[in-house]
């Protein structure tokens, strides 16, 4: 049949003839394992793309926590005090001798000579004082001498004249001694009016009123016409206020740290606000010897001399103490009050070793300068100081070290 054979032509044709190799595919299935090792790759790549950074910063913030878990710290070498260190201290200038000078009589004032500001010589007339009640009980007390005088001249002839009488016994024993006693009762009359006169002249004299040391007047409080009062009649009131300034006394307050140092002779500038540029050299001549128990200071003087009047009593100024060291073979070191850590333990500083770690000292301290401790003990040339440490600083803890901008060693 047609339809058969055709059909059977098309299978035969379709069939690989008997005893030939069929056409080679391997070309085709290369090319699929190539384009899938080709998207493997891209895939990979992808993700390897997406996966490393994250690893990477996964990493760097690891390390960064790492560096974030260890504290940095501001170092600061020591370096060693020098022996002397100056001490700025609070002070106050007095004269040398000050004194108010009152009336010891009653009366009005007549003249004064001396104003405030005034210098003034031991001795020279101050002011003087009319007194006409004490110039009338004067001249009463020089009449009633006179009467006294007189009295006893009349008592001496008459205890004469019965004495010689007794002699022959032309008077009684009795009448003689009668005599001989009123002549000592007059005696004694004129002893008391010299006495009263005595004083009233004293008065009299104390109208003039006489510079009591050399100075300078810084204070009248009295005027021509007014009435004085001796004390007599009420609380009296000082006519002048006379100080000497050629010497001044300064009193400085030392804190009790400073006291050990603080030796009779040595030397202390002073200065003050209206001279920034010129310093003043005392000595000091006195110390209280004790501490005063309300502001724990030693109370010293400082003598400055002032010929020319530059200073003025009652000024404030400031003290200048060159104090030495507390030995002369320690050494001592100056370092800023950050660096202290106050604990049980006492005080401490901590040091950084050569490993970067922390070790904490236990430190004795010595004077105070404000920013700055002196440690006596406990510390040496190589160790390098931690300012500002954590509270939370233990020893052994590791820390990153780096140089601060304060500076140890205090004044050069």
């Amino acid at each position: 049949m047609k339809t058969a054979n055709t059909y059977d032509s098309a299978a035969l044709t379709d069939l690989e003839p008997v005893g030939q190799e069929p056409p080679p595919h391997r070309p085709r299935w290369g090319l699929a394992v190539v384009l899938l090792l080709v998207v493997v790759a891209i895939v990979a790549l992808v993700v390897l793309g997406g996966i490393l950074p994250k690893l990477k910063a996964r990493q760097q913030l690891r390390e960064a926590t790492d560096q974030l878990a260890v504290p940095t710290v501001g170092v600061i070498h020591l370096k060693p005090s020098t022996a002397e260190q100056e001490v700025v201290l609070p002070a106050n200038i007095q004269p040398y001798t000050s004194a108010p000078v009152f009336a010891r009589t009653n009366g009005y004032l007549k003249n004064w000579y001396f104003d405030i500001g005034a210098q003034v010589k031991k001795g020279q007339l101050l002011a003087e004082i009319e007194t006409p009640e004490v110039d009338e009980q004067l001249r009463q007390a020089q009449a009633d001498l006179a009467t006294a005088q007189a009295n006893l001249h009349l008592s001496e002839i008459t205890a004469a004249r019965y004495q010689d009488l007794l002699k022959s016994d032309s008077v009684s024993k009795q009448d003689t001694d009668n005599a001989v006693s009123d002549l000592a009762a007059k005696r004694t009359t004129l002893q008391s009016a010299e006495a009263n006169v005595k004083r009233l002249q004293d008065l009299q004299s104390f109208e003039k009123i006489y510079a009591p040391f050399d100075g300078v007047i810084t204070a009248r409080n009295t005027d021509i016409g007014q009435l004085i009062n001796s004390g007599s009649g009420g609380q009296p009131a000082a006519l002048f206020q006379i100080a000497a300034v050629g010497v001044l006394r300064v009193y400085v307050s030392v804190p009790q740290i400073y006291s050990a140092a603080c030796r009779r002779g040595m030397k202390v500038d002073l200065t003050l606000p209206q001279f920034p540029d010129k310093r003043f050299q005392g000595t000091l001549v006195r110390t209280a010897n004790a501490i005063d128990q309300a502001s724990r200071t030693l109370l010293v003087e400082v003598d400055v001399n002032n010929p020319s009047g530059e200073l003025l009593s009652g000024a404030y100024a400031e003290a200048h103490f060159k104090l030495p060291a507390y030995s002369n073979h320690a050494r001592t070191y100056m370092i800023p009050v950050p660096a202290l850590i106050f604990r049980s333990e006492g005080a401490q500083v901590a040091t950084v070793d050569d490993g970067h770690h922390a070790v904490l000292k236990n430190i004795r301290i010595g004077r105070d300068f404000g920013t700055e401790m002196e440690v006596l003990s406990g510390l040496t040339d190589q160790d390098v100081v931690i300012v500002n440490p954590p509270d939370s600083i233990t020893n052994g803890e590791e820390v990153r070290p780096v140089e601060s901008a304060l500076t140890g060693g205090g004044p050069q």
